[in-house]
This record gives structure tokens, sequence and C-alpha cells, in this order.
């Protein structure tokens, strides 16, 4: 894992109306030439092209495609809805997706009447499409650049978990867990529901939870789908039926803002749980791959983690939320992993359409 940050090494160009920009939150590469990212206040995804660096950068992507959601999903709300994506993994030809699931408060607003953010602050909201776990075919289009669809010439198709606009079968589920059931309906950024990472294992997902943190103890929830009815459907995760695992993560306090898989080792990009100005560090789970097939358990503790990487943040800015780890063709001899920044300060930007991640070496 990396111990080195080099800072800015990676330029993103995106375009007037894209949609995605400034807000990332999750990313994954097709080959060495092919970058998906997603955006926490959009419903689509983005996909760009590797391209020849043009100044201090190691690596440029641009040239982007949009890929509204609507467009390769039944979804549970309108087309404009807000999705909240927040984590992406690419497994086996299909892009995974999943939503934040919580739900939102409404915040005060500078100039305004007491009285008017008093009522502002009291207001709650779900976003339909924020119940969002999907996955989505990818495909080589006459070009042979990867696209997404909504079905593919080998009949593959773009199917999300069972749900509609208020709740699905992972939100059901944990409406009985004695863990999890009481923050429901508790903004995300109130130390609610809040599902921030993901990786795949097959047909098993995990799903990395920014909240709730309960007593420093952070959560990995493991489910696993199957495709039944034209849908994906809860599946048993073993043969006495058990549809949820959770695994509590000692992660200093921090909850989870990424997930992915490097062999068996599972990393994880950790942050503050609260809207709040803190420590991001990335954290290992070594063995986590063997670990989590053969254990039975509906709850595990891992209080060991190895602490590999401090990232830096920024006051109210630089909020690292994606991490994927860069293709051998990319890498090199040596490996090489990217992490991108939500809400990037001025020194991560150029101009309103481009942005600097970092490359940890």
């Amino acid at each position: 894992m990396p111990k080195q940050i080099k800072p800015h090494a990676v330029r993103l160009e995106f375009a007037p109306g894209a949609l995605v920009h400034c807000n990332l939150s999750g990313a994954a590469f097709s080959g060495s030439d092919w970058l998906w990212v997603a955006g926490d206040e959009a419903c689509g995804l983005d996909r760009l092209q590797r391209l020849t660096p043009e100044g201090e950068e190691q690596l440029r992507f641009g040239a982007p495609v949009n890929f509204p959601l609507a467009e390769l999903l039944d979804l549970p709300g309108g087309a404009e809805d807000e999705a909240d994506l927040e984590g992406l993994a690419l497994a086996e030809g299909y892009l995974w997706v999943v939503g934040s699931h919580g739900i939102k408060r409404k915040n005060a607003k500078p100039g305004k009447y007491a009285s008017e953010n008093a009522r502002r602050l009291a207001k709650l909201a779900l976003d339909p499409n924020r119940r969002l776990i999907a996955r989505i075919p990818v495909e080589a289009d006459a070009a042979g650049q990867p696209v997404l669809r909504s079905r593919t010439l080998d009949g593959r198709s773009a199917l999300r978990l069972k749900g509609d606009a208020l709740d699905n079968e992972l939100t059901r589920l944990l409406a009985d867990d004695p863990h999890l059931a009481p923050f429901l309906a508790i903004p995300g950024k109130d130390n609610g529901l809040d599902i921030e990472g993901l990786a795949v294992m097959g047909s098993r997902l995990l799903l990395g939870l920014r909240g709730p943190v309960l007593r420093g103890w952070s959560g990995l929830l493991e489910i696993a789908l199957e495709e039944r009815g034209g849908q994906l459907r809860l599946a048993a995760l073993d043969k006495d039926g058990t549809k949820l695992r959770k695994h509590f993560l000692q992660l200093n306090g921090l909850g989870v803002r990424d997930l992915h898989f490097s062999g068996d080792d599972l990393y994880i990009l950790a942050g503050p749980t609260m809207v709040l100005d803190g420590a991001i560090r990335i954290f290992r789970w070594a063995d986590a791959r063997s670990q989590l097939a053969a254990n039975r358990e509906a709850c595990s503790f891992q209080e060991t983690l190895s602490l590999h990487l401090e990232l830096p943040h920024g006051q109210g800015c630089n909020r690292a939320e994606a991490l994927c780890e860069l293709p051998p063709e990319l890498a090199g001899a040596q490996r090489h992993w990217l992490a991108l920044y939500d809400a990037p300060g001025p020194e991560r930007c150029e101009g309103e359409y481009t942005v600097f991640g970092d490359l940890l070496a």
C-alpha cells in the first residue's frame, strides 16, 4: 500500500454540462485508458479517456462522455432526482453503483431570518434515487470504447435491487436490525445511515458505512444478490438463509468513505462521519477476502487493521472520497493508487471544469 503522496498528479478534464466534475465520490478503471467517475450530486456517471499529459501532471484524463442513469435503469425516482452515488466497482463485465441510502436535512442559509432557518433545519427529505444498488453492463462499442448499456448483445441487462421510492429490500431488512434500525430516520450527515463504500466479491457486495459509527466502531454490510424476475434480489449468504452480515471495524472513530480490494486485502478510505474537517486515513484489512469467505458469524469485529497513510484535507474542502488502484499498465513497476476529492479547493482546480487528484505511490 502507498506510503508517499504525489499531489495533483492526475488531471481530470470535464466539460460544461458534465454530470460530474467537482463532487467526485467514486472511481473505477476500465483497463488503462478509461476511467469511470461518479459524483454525489448527480444521477449519472462520466467516462473519461486517458490523454497525453500537457503540464506537470503524470496522468491526464478527459474527453468526457455522460451516461445518465435514467437511460440505463428503471429508477425509483425521476431522471433528475439526485442519486447521491457514493461507490463504484467494476467486476465481471458490470459496473456496480451504490447510493448513500440516507435521508438529508436542509441547511441554514446566510442572510435568512432565524425563524426561516429554524424551519429549514427541521426539514428532512429523501431523494428516491438515493436508495439505489445497481449493476450496469459494460460493452465495447463499434470503436472498441467501453460504454454502458441497458442491455447488451450477449443478453446482460442493467438491473437494480428491488425497491420503490421509499425503500428497497436492504432498507426493509435493516428496519429490524438492532444496530442500524434506529439510524434509518436520521440524516446521513447527522451520523444516520450513509453508505459510502462499495466492493464486489462475486455475487456478494460489501457496503461501507460512513455512518452510523457506534462507540467508535465503523460498519461494513455484507449482502448477496441474485437476478430474479427481472430485478436484483437479496439472496442467502449461507444454507441457514442469512441475508445480512455485519463487520465492525476499528477505524479510530472514523467512518468509511470508500473500499477497494487489492488481491485478498481490503483497503478502507476513512474520514469523519459528521460535517467536520478532520483526519482522512487509509487502513488495510489484510487477507480480508479469505476471512470473509470463511466467516459464518452474523457479526464480526476487526480491531487490528493497519494504518497506512494520512491524506491531506482542507477547511471545508479537499475531502478524499474515492480510492482505486491503477491498472499495472499505468502503474509500472511500482504500484500506484488514485485518490479523488469532493469539494476540491482552489489549488485543485483549473477553471471551472478541471480538477486534480493525487497519486499514492
